[in-house]
């Protein structure tokens, strides 16, 4: 069995095992039931005094955004990092460790763009 025809098959097995397990739940499980007080915000008592439309600050846009960058090029080191051995083996071990450089220098670069210009001060 070719492991194309193996994994299609697992994740068929998985789909109809998701599916007969939601279904099956919804039928056995309790009904929700709508309520006011449970569409409505609790705010300790108080009556809600803002809409929902409140500014939430820029920084914590830009602090997620920046997660998220410096996230994925993590990501992209993990891959790099378990197959240099094998680009080693082939004699292409200086031209990957130099572009691997050169994205790790963009990488720094920016991390200390980031710290010089305060990007994540809170004051």
């Amino acid at each position: 069995m070719s492991p194309l025809i193996a994994i299609i098959f697992l994740g068929t097995v998985t789909l109809l095992f998701g599916s007969a397990l939601l279904f099956v739940a919804s039928l056995l499980g309790p009904k929700p039931k709508y309520s006011s007080v449970k569409d409505s915000s609790y705010e300790c008592g108080l009556e809600v005094q803002e809409t929902g439309h409140s500014k939430v600050p820029i920084k914590f846009y830009l602090t997620a955004i920046l997660f998220i960058l410096f996230d994925i090029e993590i990501i992209f080191m993990y891959p790099w990092a378990v197959t240099y051995l094998d680009f080693v083996n082939e004699g292409h071990g200086v031209y990957i460790f130099s572009v691997m450089a050169v994205f790790l220098l963009i990488f720094i670069l920016g991390l200390i763009w980031e710290i010089k210009s305060k990007a994540l001060e809170w004051e």
